[in-house]
């Protein structure tokens, strides 16, 4: 940046560069952020995915986003990941959505409800042995 401006004689044509300059940083700025929400609407849990990796995932795209200064609610990213979970997890997001308050519910909270489930989920499929 400071290149671009050394060959400026006066003070307005440096003001102007460095306008310009900005106003395509917000431009680039902006796109990513596109990007990035678009990548956040599609995102989506595999069947054989961890609750665990799958919340890093998210929360990732989230921190990305949130640090380009988007605002993103605590209670929009509990619903993204409700909906994106596979249908194995259809049971406790339905009680989740009728008991669980979602929209003041915290991510951490949503996440320890879906680890429980996969946890107890695991458990009821190993055989028994006998």
């Amino acid at each position: 940046m400071l290149l671009s401006l050394a060959d400026k004689k006066k003070a307005k044509d440096a003001w102007d560069g460095l306008n310009i300059l900005c106003q395509g940083a917000d431009r680039v700025k902006a796109v990513k952020v596109q990007t990035l929400k678009t990548e956040f609407e599609s995102l989506v849990m595999k069947d054989t995915e961890s609750v665990d990796d799958f919340s890093m995932r998210l929360g990732g795209l989230v921190t990305n986003i949130r640090a380009l200064g988007e605002e993103v609610t605590e209670s929009y990213v509990v619903k993204k990941l409700l909906r994106a979970v596979p249908s194995k997890f259809l049971q406790i997001v339905s009680t989740m959505e009728q008991f669980g308050g979602i929209d003041t519910m915290s991510v951490e909270e949503a996440v320890g409800s879906l680890k429980a489930h996969e946890e107890r989920s695991k458990g009821q499929k190993e055989p028994t042995g006998n």
